[in-house]
């Protein structure tokens, strides 16, 4: 099968991207899927910061490859032995393909898939190996998603059946931002009602991470970030108090908030610096959330007399900690009544051809989640 598809074949291009080019648009072949596998249409994919960490060389991939991992779809083809799907099942992609049997997935934690994990890192599919091929040879698949592209072949463990009259600009957030920051609140943190919550970067992650504290009701709600209209958003969306970071020290801001500091300290954006922010405003007896991925190399470090003196813990929270087959579902659920205003996170639609122009959009933080309609309703 033929497809367009967004390509990466080196990184750390210069931006700006629309100048440089690091995607280009390239006619691919596309394999039928093995075992296993589904063969999905792309509808709608979302533009994540994750993404951007690749093109910029910060978190290192196997090239080349085709680029994406946040996204709705429609099944096309369904693979040998292949169970629970069928052609036209609207599917969201999950970007950790779970095995099932490893000890992580036995413990219900499938985001720490060391199967899958060990996939993505070599850029292949959970079977193994790779269904990319351009005139030259093989390319590889980005967390076996590779949702950049009209269709892609995946795992039909990194997809989760979904209701199709969910629109696809809204429906591609839930696999990756809605996922991962209302997670961390509800899984990671397990916030309960009256516990004050504070939430450093306000991206997609981020503010999904804030509409998730808000539907568990916590209060006060702290919002931290640089750019005044994403606090303005902060606001609409329930944020009680929101904190400029570079108009005086944000974690003393926090504490005044809070009185003493928050209990949950959630941070999205990837940098030590504000990490080590986030544990001096969290309070006593609370927890600090990381869903930011920082470059491999950098070092964070706490007082490590607080951990035990004053009962404290720093938690990673990869994909939410979710069950996708679990969440998905529930998420949507609480969108549809109104609980989670997702749409409220969407900022720019663009075509397929328009991609390099979007992430220098985010890329210089003008953006919150961007969509990619590549077969739009």
């Amino acid at each position: 099968m033929k497809v367009r598809a967004a390509v990466l074949r080196g990184m750390a291009l210069p931006a700006p991207y629309a100048e440089s080019r690091p995607l280009r648009i390239e006619t691919l072949e596309l394999a039928d899927p093995g075992p296993g596998e589904l063969r999905v249409r792309v509808l709608a994919a979302g533009l994540c910061h994750s993404d951007l960490s690749v093109i910029e060389g910060t978190r290192p991939r196997p090239m080349p490859m085709v680029l994406g991992h946040e996204a709705v779809g429609e099944v096309i083809d369904v693979g040998p032995g292949t169970a629970g799907f069928q052609p036209g099942d609207r599917v969201v992609f999950s970007f950790v393909p779970t095995c099932g049997h490893c000890a992580p997935c036995a413990e219900g934690r499938p985001a720490l898939c060391e199967p899958g994990a060990v996939a993505n890192a070599g850029g292949q599919l959970l079977a193994g190996g790779l269904r990319w091929r351009d005139g030259t040879g093989p390319l590889h698949h980005h967390l076996g998603v590779s949702c950049f592209s009209e269709a892609t072949v995946v795992s039909a463990r990194s997809a989760v059946r979904i209701d199709a009259d969910l629109p696809p600009r809204t429906a591609a957030l839930f696999g990756c931002a809605v996922m991962t920051g209302v997670g961390a609140v509800v899984n990671t943190a397990r916030v309960r009602p009256g516990e004050s919550v504070a939430v450093f970067g306000l991206g997609g992650v981020g503010l999904a991470a804030l509409i998730g504290a808000v539907a568990a009701s916590a209060h006060p709600l702290v919002a931290v970030d640089v750019q005044p209209d994403k606090l303005a958003l902060a606001r609409e969306l329930g944020a009680t108090h929101c904190i400029d970071a570079r108009d005086g020290d944000p974690v003393e801001a926090i504490r005044e908030a809070t009185g003493g500091g928050a209990l949950h300290v959630i941070e999205s954006v990837g940098n030590e610096r504000v990490l080590a922010q986030a544990y001096a405003a969290t309070r006593r007896g609370g927890s600090t959330i990381t869903v930011g991925l920082p470059p491999p190399d950098r070092m964070f470090s706490v007082p490590a007399v607080s951990l035990v003196a004053e009962e404290r813990s720093v938690r990673g929270s990869y994909m939410g900690s979710a069950v996708p087959s679990r969440d998905i579902p529930r998420y949507i659920d609480l969108y549809r009544a109104g609980r989670l205003p997702v749409d409220r996170l969407l900022t720019h639609t663009l075509a397929l051809d328009e991609i390099n122009t979007g992430f220098d959009r985010l890329a210089r933080g003008e953006a919150i989640r961007q969509v990619v309609e590549l077969a739009p309703d």
